[in-house]
């Protein structure tokens, strides 16, 4: 699964993007919508939640993300602590759909990398 979350303005009017693809890489879904104003942190994180109860209900056992958010991805792996008040429900409605998969990896991939969902995420974004 490939995310992002976009805003414009931080905080301002935001939106994700994903990209699910199965074991031979073949696109089987996609987000793409507005989730209203937030921060570009909040947005990356939505993008994580959404896609991957959009897995989760397509019956996949085993998770890998890839986001270009340096910060949502060292929080979710332990690396970073949760400060923010904000990011922290959304922090932990990761840590509860991780639970409910057999394996989840999410890994920092630069944003040249990610330019799938980071269209989908500005393609919602344009159509406001």
């Amino acid at each position: 699964i490939y995310t992002d979350g976009a805003s414009r303005g931080n905080p301002g009017l935001a939106a994700i993007g994903a990209a699910i693809k199965d074991e031979q890489g073949r696109l089987v879904a996609h987000i793409s919508q507005c989730i209203g104003r937030t921060t570009n942190n909040q947005a990356e994180y939505s993008a994580v939640i959404t896609a991957l109860e959009e897995a989760i209900r397509l019956g996949a056992k085993q998770v890998d993300i890839c986001s270009d958010s340096q910060l949502v991805v060292r929080q979710i792996n332990g690396q970073y602590r949760v400060r923010k008040a904000a990011l922290k429900p959304l922090y932990y409605r990761v840590k509860q759909l991780q639970s409910l998969l057999q394996d989840f990896t999410i890994t920092h991939i630069p944003r040249q990398q990610n330019t799938e969902a980071d269209n989908l995420a500005n393609m919602a974004l344009n159509r406001v």
